[in-house]
């Protein structure tokens, strides 16, 4: 199977499991935030914030490593350390799981009151250590599947385990259940994702070697990077997550922490469902691209960030524009609040998509020192912000200091991603994308409050993605072989009609390999 087949197939498979376990836990999240209201969702999420920050913190240099050096040892053909390779990591991951744990206790015992206001604390410290176990070894499993680029195993657990968790919380539901039903369904979950992706993914594992150990050199590169991850991580999880949430509950209210919640998580689950497909096969593909030479990483990252750049624009466009009716429409009335709110964040989680190629670079590149010192940096100045902003201005506050991390944090991992690896994104190119995305929004604007939410919704987006299509031929946005595909479809579907766009190919392809030559 060539490059471009096991991409595609990685892609569809990557796209089902990513699109499953979303699409269904937005639905699940929506019921639960329709249920409790803002300020009983805004407590609910704080409470499972610290789980994901656990979670973070105990698989902190184990996860990453194991997509890393799995798919590096594949790449230099060495599939008989990768069994000791991950039995290594897992060592480390419960010597990470007992200190978060330790951690986690300390704080219930000294602040429970602040923290988890509400909740019987005794209880909330059993929910974490559960919680955090069964997720944490879920996300490990996750993680070698992707080392083996095995997406089909990432896809089939979320097949099985999301939808039953979204049936188990619309009965919650339906029962008209508390605040500790839901989290004993999460509970639950857990515990089904933790137990399917044990199972498919034993089977990878080739057996190890006769009397084969990790050679000195790998040993040392892997503990140098779970020590260097391990920081990273967890402070870079305070800089790319709702930690917001956390804050407007302590200095603000827990209504406005709900209304971040929806907005955020919103905003985070259209990132991964539209752009986001691509971006989640970029950690293995770098790692291996880089195992084969410095030229075919950097074409890979500058292929992959124009990519990422024409998928997520429209993406943007279409939530600036109609942000007001899709939280009407999702969460209805009680959340209005949060609209603008999310327009904001889906620009900000659309950066972090866009930069995730020189993000998968700098990691297969071993720089994780520059990414400490970049990830500390922001996770420090991110903490900083929301303490002061969210003290002065609430909510307001909230997002002014997650949409100014996130602009310096795309910013930075592209800067560094340009140095690392010598060669530059097409930047004329990613112009022309974003003036098509622009362009497209400003069509759509006199299309608002005419109709209800889902009709408005419904046209909206047909206008923006036909106008957005036509603008990026229009505007050569493609590349010549992405148009000769296009083409081939065309003419093998549809028999080349209609006659217009083949056309209107034919004229972006002339230009296109003109303006290369």
């Amino acid at each position: 199977m060539n490059v471009r087949k096991k991409a595609i197939r990685n892609t569809l498979f990557s796209s089902v499991g990513i699109y499953t376990e979303y699409l269904l836990g937005m639905l699940t999240s929506i019921f639960i935030a329709r249920h409790l209201g803002p300020e009983d969702f805004g407590a609910y999420s704080a409470v499972i914030w610290m789980v994901a920050m656990g979670v973070a913190m105990t698989n902190s240099g184990t996860a990453s490593a194991v997509i890393k050096f799995v798919a590096e040892l594949r790449g230099a053909g060495k599939e008989d350390q990768i069994a000791i390779t991950i039995a290594y990591l897992r060592r480390a991951q419960r010597w990470f799981l007992l200190a978060v744990l330790v951690i986690g206790g300390l704080l219930m015992y000294f602040a429970g009151n602040r923290i988890t206001p509400g909740f019987n604390h005794v209880m909330m410290f059993g929910f974490l250590v559960i919680a955090v176990s069964l997720r944490a070894q879920y996300m490990f499993n996750v993680g070698i599947a992707k080392g083996f680029e095995d997406f089909r195993a990432t896809a089939i657990v979320a097949s099985i385990a999301t939808p039953i968790n979204l049936g188990l919380v619309v009965l919650a539901w339906w029962v008209d259940a508390e605040v500790e039903a839901l989290l004993v369904v999460f509970l639950i979950s857990s515990a089904l994702f933790y137990g399917v992706s044990q199972m498919l993914t034993s089977r990878m594992i080739p057996p190890p070697g006769k009397d084969v150990v990790l050679p000195p050199t790998l040993l040392s590169r892997v503990r140098r990077h779970m020590r260097l991850v391990a920081v990273t991580v967890t402070v870079g999880f305070l800089a790319a997550s709702e930690v917001e949430v956390f804050f407007l509950n302590m200095f603000g209210t827990a209504d406005a922490a709900g209304m971040f919640k929806v907005a955020y998580q919103l905003a985070v689950g259209a990132a991964m469902l539209v752009p986001g497909v691509v971006g989640a096969l970029l950690l293995p593909m770098m790692a291996n691209a880089l195992s084969q030479g410095r030229d075919v990483a950097g074409q890979r990252f500058v292929a992959s960030t124009s990519y990422l750049a024409m998928l997520a624009a429209p993406l943007v466009a279409f939530g600036a524009v109609f942000s007001a009716p899709i939280i009407a429409l999702l969460y209805g009335a009680q959340y209005a609040a949060a609209a603008p709110v999310f327009a904001v964040c889906l620009f900000a989680c659309s950066l972090a998509t866009v930069t995730q190629g020189g993000s998968s670079l700098l990691v297969s590149a071993d720089r994780q020192l520059t990414i400490l010192i970049m990830v500390v940096s922001l996770g420090l100045l991110k903490i900083l912000l929301d303490i002061v902003l969210i003290r002065a201005h609430g909510l307001n506050g909230a997002v002014l200091a997650y949409l100014v991390v996130a602009i310096i944090n795309a910013a930075a991992v592209t800067i560094l991603a340009l140095r690392a690896i010598g060669l530059h994104p097409d930047w004329a190119r990613l112009l022309r994308i974003t003036m098509a995305a622009a362009l497209a929004a400003l069509a759509a604007l006199p299309l608002r409050g005419h109709w209800p939410a889902l009709p408005t919704l419904l046209v909206g987006g047909v206008v923006i993605a036909m106008l957005y299509a036509f603008l990026t031929l229009l505007l050569r946005c493609w590349s010549s072989n992405d148009i000769e595909h296009l083409q081939q479809l065309l003419q093998r579907y549809t028999r080349g009609r209609p006659a217009a766009l083949m056309q209107l190919l034919e004229w972006s392809g002339r230009k296109t390999t003109r303006q290369v030559q």
